[in-house]
């Protein structure tokens, strides 16, 4: 286990360095980034500058080392337009993206793997077909429309829940619905194809065989090994969600990183745009290592 552990850490640190150079290239594929923050109207004076401020008149792989040093620090410089340290903003946006996230993604297992279960025991059904519905329905709609229906419906008509912001555990239900149910159509597909293939083995007619109660067959036996790619993907998911968040961030005008994301691509902040798509980067990186992880520990024929 130590040395799958090992070989797993040394290819998401692989990973994690050709992220650092592709965050810090990104900056430089639109134009003259000094331009760029400056703005096309600016004069030649301050746009050398800033030049001269944020060290773009030095060769990139003197850039590139200075930036990732400082990185390593969590130093990312300070906002062209915030006029703070990146570090501190993200850090105070940070936690609104994280909690909508980690929500996101158990509203998104706990409707998805049930309902797969449910349709992989009866094939066919009026509970598969309905899943299989939902799945549908929810690769289909844009998230942006569903978040606006929701509070038409919630917000507006019904007045159950804030439309905006996140004053307290309410202003969290419709973000997390609209964010989660973007994952649950792919959670609950990948659990209903697990479980049916599964059930089908031999071990398991031969579990029933034996008078092993059928709740033990369905959870010990057969929902343990169909799990083991539904954790890779809610993994995945994960990743996705704390980089996507961006739309339902502004849908529902939280003030979270994703919405950050927005504001500084709208405003040409680049520092603040790097340092972004390193950390989103990363915890990606952090989540997929951990899924490899749980699947390891679930399945030891894993670890080599």
């Amino acid at each position: 286990m130590f040395k799958y552990l090992l070989g797993r850490l040394g290819m998401a640190a692989l990973v994690a360095l050709t992220v650092s150079i592709i965050s810090f290239a990104l900056v430089f594929m639109s134009g003259d980034p000094a331009i760029a923050i400056a703005g096309e109207n600016a004069t030649q004076d301050v746009v050398e500058q800033i030049r001269a401020q944020y060290g773009y008149d030095r060769p990139l792989p003197v850039q590139y080392l200075d930036w990732l040093s400082h990185a390593l620090r969590g130093d990312f410089g300070v906002s062209p337009f915030f006029k703070v340290p990146v570090a501190e903003l993200i850090a105070d946006r940070l936690k609104v993206t994280m909690v909508l996230g980690l929500l996101a993604i158990s509203f998104a297992l706990i409707v998805g793997v049930p309902m797969g279960v449910l349709a992989a025991m009866r094939p066919n059904s009026l509970i598969d077909r309905f899943a299989l519905f939902i799945a549908v329905v929810g690769q289909a709609i844009p998230s942006f429309w569903f978040g606006l229906i929701l509070i038409v419906l919630f917000a507006v008509n019904l007045g159950w829940l804030p439309a905006s912001g996140v004053a307290d555990w309410r202003g969290y239900v419709l973000p997390t619905i609209v964010l989660g149910y973007y994952a649950t159509p792919a959670i609950m597909r990948l659990t209903r194809a697990g479980m049916i293939e599964v059930l089908s083995a031999d071990y398991i007619r031969t579990a029933r065989a034996k008078g092993v109660a059928p709740r033990k067959v369905l959870f010990k036996h057969a929902l343990r090994n169909a799990v083991i790619p539904v954790v890779s993907l809610a993994a995945v998911q994960m990743g996705f969600m704390l980089g996507g968040s961006v739309v339902t961030e502004s849908v529902f005008a939280l003030n979270g990183a994703g919405y950050l994301a927005w504001q500084s691509i709208s405003r040409n902040d680049l520092p603040t745009m790097q340092a972004l798509i390193l950390i989103f980067s990363l915890f990606y990186i952090f989540f997929t290592f951990l899924a490899d992880v749980l699947n390891a520990w679930l399945d030891p024929r894993l670890r080599g």
